[in-house]
């Protein structure tokens, strides 16, 4: 029978770092922010679905998808207040107007799936839903998923 050796594991803190030095750690809404990207990418694939199909299936699970997209949005708004105040964060206003744009526009499109009929989905809710994801996606392409920056003088 062999036998396994386990290594021993200390947790002395590193020379010259303080123990609550959270500038090297990731931060939290950078790690929320692509849930709601992908929802709302969803959605407009769902909307996709329902223009070739007619199914009303596909615009209850559009509805469904943007609602969960804005719920995970107000988490990652929360996260990013979060690694603001405590991670020395400053805003990058940029990314973080286009996103409450995307936001926005999302919340404007649930309200335009919520109403009854083919109406709800074409054109304007699937026009809305191709818009968001394409702010989102010059959004993820430039900036990766971060609405903050380090500031400066903040060693990583």
């Amino acid at each position: 029978m062999k036998h396994i050796a386990v290594a021993e594991a200390t947790l002395e803190p590193v020379a010259g770092r303080e123990s609550n030095d959270f500038a090297s750690v990731t931060p939290i809404h950078q790690i929320l922010a692509p849930f709601p990207v992908a929802y709302f990418a969803a959605a407009f694939v769902t909307d996709l679905a329902y223009w070739r199909t007619a199914e009303v299936m596909w615009e209850r699970f559009s509805v469904w998808l943007i609602a969960g997209g804005l719920a995970i949005s107000a988490l990652v708004a929360l996260a990013a207040v979060i690694d603001l105040v405590f991670a020395r964060q400053q805003p990058a206003w940029f990314r973080a107007l286009s996103y409450a744009v995307a936001v926005l526009l999302s919340l404007l499109n649930v309200f335009v799936h919520s109403r009854d009929g083919y109406t709800a989905v074409l054109p304007t809710g699937m026009t809305l839903s191709a818009i968001v994801v394409a702010i989102l996606l010059v959004y993820s392409i430039t900036a990766g998923w971060t609405l903050t920056d380090r500031r400066h003088g903040v060693r990583s």
